[in-house]
């Protein structure tokens, strides 16, 4: 079973392999020195080679001599490729072992891409930024495109099972990943309660303010610059907690969760839509070099790391001991989506808007049609998870 280990945790289990008090079963995990979470494998094969110099780099905290033997001798330690493939065959998900600096500029290339991006997506779309959900096979307007959005938040809290009951319904609400606040402007009217927004991007915050002042909504809703892989909430704080299209921008899959799981209170809804990979067959290490290609050229443009598959979403809910885990696949009910999209970026407006929006925005629409073929080809999937935490 995969587990995440603390970097605490991590050094606890080195000393204990190390000092011949563990031997079948254990785990080892894979850390770059800057990171301040671990996603931990099975390692059976992978401790042999170790020195008290790789320990302390793995773990930053020294070995003393006499507690580092020969016991954890007679394997091979795993280079980076090795590791990652080994990582993602058991579930990990963040296998490229991104540097913290590789992270803040991933952080940073979202925020630049959604500055930019969000005026034109607006005055288009309107205030969701997000698929809509749609009866397979439709043909459909730009008007049903709009409602199919707000159909997709209501499927989305129909699957979950949030409840409608006054005195059970959602009494406060996160939004992570908010966009321009239209989940969380919806989610506020629907339930009659408050609802907390985060982006990366000020832009995007300082437009969802405006918005929600003018709908009279500002005393429901709020919104930071904040970064879902720190929220700045206390535990338990959230009776639902949203994630709208934003788990695919996550370069630290493992701690994404976590956090969800963290500000989640006793009882409350977990709700992930994203886009993910296909799920991999038992005889499958990775993803075939074609898919990884097309995949990587989406990355590029969109700004997101490695993806993960719906699989790899439910293996790192369940050591959470969280409840209800469940997942389907929606791809047949955004099929719509993503030719619609391409239509509108066709226009003379949509053109014209890209042309003055910038060169983030005009490389994302250039990249759109990969998109359709990924989902043609059965690599994208459109993902929903759904948990609950323990009362």
């Amino acid at each position: 079973m995969l587990q995440i280990l603390s970097t605490k945790q991590l050094s606890t289990r080195f000393i204990h392999t190390a000092s011949g008090e563990a031997s079948q079963g254990m785990t080892i995990g894979c850390i770059h020195s800057s990171f301040r979470s671990v996603s931990s494998f099975a390692a059976s094969n992978v401790l042999g080679g170790l020195t008290r110099k790789h320990i302390t780099l793995f773990t930053g905290c020294p070995l003393p001599r006499d507690r580092f033997t020969t016991s954890v001798q007679g394997a091979r330690i795993l280079n980076k490729k090795e590791m990652a493939v080994r990582q993602a065959s058991l579930g990990g998900v963040d296998v490229d072992l991104e540097t913290k600096t590789n992270v803040e500029k991933l952080k940073r290339g979202i925020a630049e891409f959604y500055d930019e991006s969000s005026g034109i997506w607006e005055d288009i779309w309107g205030d969701h930024m997000h698929h809509g959900f749609y009866d397979p096979n439709s043909t459909v307007s730009l008007s049903d495109h709009r409602a199919a959005q707000v159909r997709m938040i209501e499927e989305a809290l129909k699957f979950a099972s949030v409840p409608e009951d006054p005195m059970k319904k959602p009494k406060s609400i996160v939004d992570v990943g908010c966009g321009i606040g239209g989940s969380s402007q919806y989610l506020a009217r629907k339930y009659g309660t408050e609802c907390t927004g985060i982006t990366l991007s000020p832009v995007q915050a300082e437009r969802a303010r405006a918005l929600a002042a003018a709908q009279g909504l500002e005393n429901k809703v709020s919104f930071e610059v904040a970064d879902a892989l720190n929220q700045p909430f206390p535990d338990g704080k959230f009776d639902l907690v949203w994630s709208m299209e934003s788990g695919e921008h996550m370069p630290e899959k493992a701690k994404f969760v976590n956090e969800l799981a963290r500000v989640a209170a006793p009882g409350a809804r977990i709700i992930i839509v994203t886009w993910c990979h296909r799920n991999l067959s038992s005889s499958e290490q990775s993803l075939n070099p074609d898919e990884k290609k097309l995949l990587d050229k989406i990355c590029d443009a969109y700004y997101l790391p490695t993806w993960c598959s719906t699989d790899d979403y439910v293996k790192l809910l369940q050591p959470l001991s969280l409840q209800d885990i469940k997942a389907a696949d929606w791809s047949e009910y955004v099929a719509p989506f993503w030719p619609a999209v391409i239509r509108s970026a066709l226009t003379w407006k949509g053109i014209t808007s890209l042309i003055l929006s910038g060169w983030k925005t005009i490389k994302g629409a250039m990249v759109m049609p990969l998109m359709m073929k990924g989902y043609k080809k059965g690599l994208i999937k459109f993902a929903i998870i759904t948990c609950r935490k323990p009362e």
